[in-house]
């Protein structure tokens, strides 16, 4: 007797720096979405795919909800309310360790227009005393009547694969959308630039990790079979440009040595990576360069 195979679209919202983009790659198994300790570090809507024998997941995570500061956070708020519409469930997650704010508030509000089950995620109960988990548990609950609720920790993998198993009763009877071997819906070049990003949020400070975007330029094969990629770092002001190229360029060569790791291991091969710095003054509030570098909001 063959079992029913099930499948849906899962999306992922909550306050930035809640740990999100940890979790799809803890669920997927492999790193598709950026991780830093800086919030808002997730821009677009990045789909994960985990595929089993009976059924297939598509997790979107979203960026984090936040009250905007110019174009380019307008989007991201819209892109993550909009995933809202048209799922099989959602999972709204929080971090423990810093408990209820007026930004959960905001999302909850949202919440109530949502008819498909909704998931409170405690996640990053790793970082606080047991005790206070319940004490957390009972707040969020007299908010919204949640289908579920599940603390975890998506960095150490406490609880997720309960987590999983009840998320997959929850979805409908349904087809496979994805081959068996894709893991995300989006291109490896997306993932790249990604990577690069993710390198310049790692090493950089103040306020240049948000006002970059990064641009690929080029990319070939070469007779030795390295792949030579050119990508370009787009910034705001000449001086943050002269910080990430640094002191005799050795910020640049830093960033682009760590992304360059990370593209060969994405790619399993080898890699040349060239990278530049360019000024493109308040791009995040000027509507056309924001199409130009990837956002559009007609597209969510």
């Amino acid at each position: 007797m063959s079992t029913q195979f099930k499948s849906g679209f899962i999306s992922i919202i909550g306050r930035p720096n809640v740990g999100k983009s940890t979790f799809m790659n803890r669920v997927i198994g492999e790193k598709i979405a950026i991780m830093s300790d800086k919030p808002q570090t997730t821009r677009n809507k990045i789909q994960g795919v985990l595929t089993e024998d009976d059924a297939q997941m598509v997790f979107i995570d979203t960026p984090g909800i936040h009250k905007p500061k110019h174009r380019l956070g307008d989007f991201m708020v819209q892109v993550a309310e909009d995933s809202l519409n048209e799922i099989d469930a959602v999972l709204f997650m929080v971090n423990a360790s810093e408990g209820y704010g007026a930004g959960d508030q905001f999302i909850i509000d949202r919440l109530q227009k949502v008819k498909s089950p909704v998931f409170l995620i405690l996640n990053k109960i790793d970082l606080i005393h047991p005790d206070d988990i319940f004490k957390l548990i009972e707040t969020y609950k007299d908010l919204y009547d949640f289908a579920e609720v599940f603390p975890i920790s998506a960095l150490e993998g406490n609880n997720v694969e309960f987590l999983l198993r009840a998320l997959k009763s929850y979805l409908p009877e349904g087809p496979q959308y994805y081959p068996t071997d894709q893991i995300t819906d989006h291109p490896e070049r997306f993932i790249m630039t990604e990577l690069i990003r993710e390198k310049v949020l790692q090493l950089t400070r103040e306020e240049v990790p948000h006002s970059i975007a990064v641009i690929l330029e080029n990319i070939e094969r070469r007779k030795n079979n390295t792949l030579y990629i050119q990508a370009v770092i787009v910034t705001e002001r000449p001086t943050q440009k002269g910080i990430l190229i640094g002191k005799q360029g050795k910020m640049l060569k830093e960033i682009g040595k760590k992304a360059r790791e990370d593209i060969e291991a994405l790619l399993g091969t080898k890699v040349f990576l060239e990278l530049w710095v360019k000024v493109q003054k308040d791009w995040r509030n000027r509507e056309n360069q924001l199409r130009e570098l990837g956002f559009r909001k007609d597209e969510y």
